[in-house]
């Protein structure tokens, strides 16, 4: 008697039952689920939407002011584009600002980083008193605007003899009440306390613990908040406008100084936030991939 023979015929499914439909998913769990027409033209739409104004800067920027005052607005780049990039760069002494705000960028991005994740994982991983309390104080500090903050904020650096200096401006924003609370719903689900507790037993000290456990598992969320931070540092407009002036400006405040005139000149204006975007896309070119790869890492880990 042959394998064959021994075989015993298996029950067939019947058609549309549970059994059918449970082979079908397994089946098709393996495949890759392709992108159809429909989704390369809303995704196309998007972009073009997205890039859109950035486009429409750079063809400002490249015009003379009399083409953008006439009536259909031009659709194509011009000639101009170098020449105004050059006076606005002039005018507005964009290269102090650019130094100025990639110290104030960079230095409040650090301090962000570091103290909301130190911040999000004592609220997370950390027992002690009021931690409720504390945290629903932090997160409340969120409704308060910001508009309230700025006379007594400028008093305070007044005092401090700070006035017109780096420093007013990156000391109210080293540490943020939204840093916080992203890095501490981060960190409940993606620091394992059993982790925590293993290096405790291992020797290991706070601060041991910190770099070598809960700095890498933080990681991608630390690189999120790092790119927002900064983005919202190098266009932050009405704090250093209050706390800066022309002598030593960041961008946003240079670029101010571009529409003063009697007659505005739109095409240099345009020019100098081409330039003051500039950085920005250089920073997302750069480190978009390592930053996307981080987001996907730690969604593949949760």
């Amino acid at each position: 008697m042959t394998a064959t023979e021994l075989t015993l015929p298996q029950p067939e499914a019947k058609p549309g039952g549970r059994d059918t439909r449970r082979q079908r998913r397994i089946m098709g769990a393996g495949k890759q689920m392709n992108a159809g027409p429909v989704t390369y033209v809303v995704l196309t739409v998007f972009a073009l939407v997205s890039l859109a104004p950035l486009v429409w800067t750079a063809i400002a920027a490249s015009r003379t002011d009399q083409r953008l005052a006439q009536t259909p607005p031009p659709l194509w780049f011009g000639a101009n584009l170098f020449s105004n990039l050059e006076s606005a760069w002039n005018e507005a002494s964009l290269g102090t600002a650019m130094v100025n705000s990639t110290i104030v960028a960079g230095s409040i991005t650090i301090a962000t980083v570091v103290f909301s994740t130190l911040a999000g994982f004592a609220f997370a991983k950390l027992k002690f008193r009021f931690s409720n309390v504390l945290l629903l104080l932090t997160i409340g500090t969120m409704m308060i605007p910001p508009q309230l903050a700025v006379v007594p904020l400028y008093l305070w650096m007044s005092d401090l003899g700070w006035s017109n200096q780096l420093q007013t401006v990156i000391l109210p924003t080293l540490v943020t009440a939204f840093g916080t609370f992203f890095m501490r719903q981060y960190l409940l689900q993606a620091l394992p306390t059993e982790l925590i507790e293993a290096a405790r037993v291992d020797g290991a000290s706070s601060l041991r613990v910190v770099w070598h456990v809960v700095f890498p598992a933080a990681r991608p969320a630390m690189a999120v908040l790092g790119l927002l931070t900064f983005v919202f540092a190098w266009n932050d407009f009405l704090w250093p406008i209050i706390a800066l002036n022309q002598q030593n400006p960041t961008v946003q405040v240079a670029l101010n100084s571009l529409g003063t005139g009697y007659v505005p000149d739109q095409s240099v204006i345009m020019a100098g936030a081409l330039l003051g975007t500039l950085p920005l896309l250089i920073a997302f070119l750069l480190f978009g991939k390592q930053i996307v790869g981080g987001i996907m890492q730690g969604a593949v880990k949760g």
